[in-house]
């Protein structure tokens, strides 16, 4: 038995690798007895030495087409993986003692909880619960820019973000962004300590959370090491074209006109948008128009652009916030609401 690491360069090389719905990877396995899982983001290839070393020699075929620009299919890779197998390690045990093969020379091949997951990720089950937001995932799988509009826990980043890895996992994309213009909410929060990165991270976090909902915190990490899973802020996708992309920007309402112009110009071929955001709750400075609802007034209508607006009856969150909601969207005793007060 021995094992063999194959490093991958990208997330393209794992989907072509493993497969729609890891079919190469399980064929793999099956025909040649080996064990096949991905980790750090390289593919390790585990079982007999023969029947390793020949599915190795298959999968660098592949990846050596695909690094030289070779245009490259599912087709051709399953041909490539699944060519002529080598003898199984059953198959020389029973060539070496005579024409009779031990019954338990098959005992290291892999069980089903050990194949490699779903693809490169594994994406957790999720569906809309309410009318509004099964038409929102609707309109994100057939429109190239949707917009989500509405209160607090109606689901519209976690169901943007659930599509995006989904669409990523399905090989429809090769990257995630998410982003988020980097306001405070009403408060003035002063120096932060750290790099970059620190400084940046508490207003990235209810990214992270949906996306731990929905993905392995291991699966997290490697796709932003490889590069595929990008999360930034806004100010960071100027001057940038982002093709085969599934692009997702939180927060909408506190974007700027300028700067929601700029982030709708940055679509690219075979690109995909999703824009979140509660009109209710901008934290732009008083008198700055939003960019999100200046957006939707000017593109609703547009035959490739969705616009889903939820309200208080699609809030999924404690039974208790849309109670809070609705108290809060309601008049206070001097007769204006907590929105008007503000």
């Amino acid at each position: 038995m021995i094992e063999v690491t194959i490093p991958l360069k990208s997330h393209e090389e794992a989907i072509l690798v493993l497969g729609p719905y890891d079919r190469h990877a399980k064929l793999l396995e099956q025909s040649l007895a080996i064990e096949i899982y991905t980790k750090n983001g390289n593919l390790r290839l585990r079982g007999p030495d023969q029947n390793v070393f020949e599915a190795q020699r298959r999968v660098e075929h592949l990846l050596g087409k695909l690094r030289k620009g070779r245009d490259v299919d599912a087709r051709d890779a399953e041909t490539i993986l699944l060519g002529p197998a080598a003898p199984s390690a059953g198959a020389a045990a029973e060539k070496s003692n005579g024409g009779i093969a031990h019954s338990g020379m098959h005992s290291a091949a892999p069980k089903t909880s050990k194949l490699v997951r779903a693809g490169p990720i594994a994406v957790r089950p999720f569906e809309g619960r309410t009318e509004h937001q099964r038409k929102y995932l609707e309109l994100i799988g057939k429109r190239s820019l949707t917009f989500g509009l509405g209160t607090a826990g109606t689901g519209k980043t976690f169901l943007a973000v659930a599509s995006a890895v989904r669409s990523l996992r399905n090989g429809e994309v090769k990257k995630l962004v998410v982003t988020r213009p980097v306001v405070e909410a009403g408060e003035h929060l002063g120096f932060l300590p750290g790099d970059v990165q620190a400084k940046l991270n508490p207003y990235m976090r209810p990214v992270y959370d949906a996306l731990s909902e929905l993905i392995d915190f291991e699966d997290v990490q490697r796709l932003e090491e490889q590069n595929v899973l990008e999360i930034a802020p806004l100010a960071y996708m100027r001057g940038r074209t982002l093709a085969h992309a599934f692009v997702i920007l939180d927060e909408g309402q506190n974007t700027t006109v300028p700067q929601m112009k700029m982030f709708l110009t940055r679509l690219g071929e075979g690109s995909r948008m999703v824009v979140t955001g509660d009109p209710t709750q901008s934290d732009l400075p008083r008198g700055t128009r939003s960019g999100l609802l200046d957006a939707v007034g000017r593109l609703q209508g547009f035959n490739d652009v969705g616009v889903v607006e939820f309200d208080v009856r699609d809030i999924v969150r404690h039974p208790l916030v849309e109670q809070i909601v609705r108290a809060y969207e309601a008049p206070s005793r001097s007769g204006t609401s907590a929105e008007e007060e503000s």
